[in-house]
């Protein structure tokens, strides 16, 4: 919505097209990015025109709706996180949560989404059900997945798929628009920071409230993890969707703070680890438990990179970030051919198994991609190239990754014989 906003800034038409889609969002990102806009006429109209209707219309009125719909999502979720305390059954025995936890997470981001659109399209609706309802059924009819690798890889994998899931319903499935794309990744860094700032306030008024129940002899502890704590676990998320709605001016200057703070710091740290990595002499290609490591750090810095991209660059240029994020991206990529050519070894050694095949196919796509994402931050650095350029080669790869997760996830226990 930004990029689109800020392409269309000359054409009344198509702005007031885009500002009737979604008046909420719009009004979320025009006052997002109107700090790099200001000079420009037409949007002192609209900031003119966006504060009258907000003192119009009583903001309070609009807050109890979003209110409702978070009452809804958030009972919703409890509902079904709590089904076996329910209906009777052990949850560990049957590993309800580690199959169904991402399924009633992303049910109920998706079911605040669907609610606060300004108008429901029932075939997304329908759509969007059938397959939260064909992945619940998938998942639970899995035999046991104790012993078996590619069964474990699909429930790790499933999660994955309902986040693309989620991010087609956020984007309302419009597929075609590649900016579209890149604000659910903007929209999913401060997802991520208010969820864990969430979590951090439970946990502290957790430990809080144990402990002061504690001192008159009331032992609540099972009760409380049992009935408030898990409901909090999948409700944070849906609570910070509606912050992220609702204050935008709090949560819009978050991620890029962060990104513009950590990037040159995990820039910094990877550069001392791996030098003490070579120094220790640890050896991804023999230490099967070190190369799983390694392989969870190259995810997190992969993370850090795109954040860092998307969260930087509707702001103005800043030589030092582009930099910072450019040397980071050829850190990264170097990781990436060490964790890379380890598994190659391993598998050459060893064999293909569901473990190596998933990390392998997982590598050469994040080794791919981080190949044209350090092409295009080149350009930005070197040629003066915008940093939009790195959103589209960001947002254009986005769709190969849905594959994969979907080919681990549905065909991997099939292929490799559920073992």
């Amino acid at each position: 919505m930004e990029t689109a906003i800020k392409e269309n800034l000359n054409y009344p038409g198509k702005l007031e097209k885009l500002y009737r889609s979604d008046k909420k969002r719009f009004e979320q990102s025009f006052f997002a990015i109107y700090p790099d806009i200001a000079a420009l006429p037409m949007a002192d109209i609209w900031r003119a025109r966006l504060a009258f209707d907000h003192q119009a219309e009583p903001g309070r009125k609009v807050l109890k709706s979003d209110l409702l719909f978070l009452i809804i999502s958030c009972v919703m979720a409890g509902f079904l996180i709590k089904i076996p305390l329910l209906a009777g059954f052990d949850p560990d025995e049957y590993d309800y949560y580690i199959k169904n936890g991402g399924i009633i997470v992303f049910l109920g981001l998706s079911t605040y989404a669907f609610l606060t659109k300004s108008r429901i399209n029932l075939k997304n609706l329908i759509i969007s059900l059938s397959i939260f309802t064909l992945s619940a059924l998938y998942v639970n009819l899995l035999p046991a997945g104790e012993k078996s690798d590619s069964i474990n890889l699909a429930y790790l994998h499933l999660p994955l798929f309902l986040w693309f899931l989620y991010g087609v319903i956020f984007i309302d499935f419009d597929l075609k628009e590649r900016s579209k794309r890149i604000d659910y990744l903007k929209y999913n860094g401060d997802l991520a920071i208010l969820t864990l700032l969430i979590l951090i306030g439970g946990g502290v008024l957790t430990a809080v409230t144990i402990g002061l129940f504690s001192a008159i002899d009331l032992h609540i502890e099972h009760f409380y993890m049992e009935n408030i704590a898990i409901i909090g676990l999948v409700a944070s998320p849906i609570v910070a969707s509606y912050v992220i709605r609702n204050f935008p001016v709090i949560t819009d200057k978050l991620a890029p703070i962060i990104a513009r703070i950590f990037s040159p710091l995990v820039l910094i740290t990877l550069s001392v680890y791996l030098v003490f990595m070579f120094v220790t002499g640890k050896d991804p290609y023999n230490d099967r438990d070190f190369l799983l490591v390694f392989n969870l750090m190259l995810l997190g810095v992969m993370a850090i990179v795109v954040f860092s991209v998307v969260g930087t660059s509707t702001h103005k240029k800043h030589r030092f970030s582009e930099w910072v994020l450019f040397m980071l991206s050829l850190l990264t990529l170097a990781i990436d051919l060490v964790a890379l050519s380890a598994i190659i070894y391993r598998v050459g050694e060893f064999g293909f198994t569901p473990n190596r095949t998933a990390v392998l196919g997982s590598n050469l796509l994040i080794f791919v991609h981080l190949v044209l994402i350090t092409i295009t931050l080149f350009k930005v650095v070197w040629k003066g190239k915008e940093m939009k350029s790195v959103e589209q080669t960001i947002a254009g790869y986005l769709p190969l990754y849905v594959a994969w997760t979907l080919s681990v996830t549905f065909f991997f226990p099939l292929i490799f014989g559920w073992r």
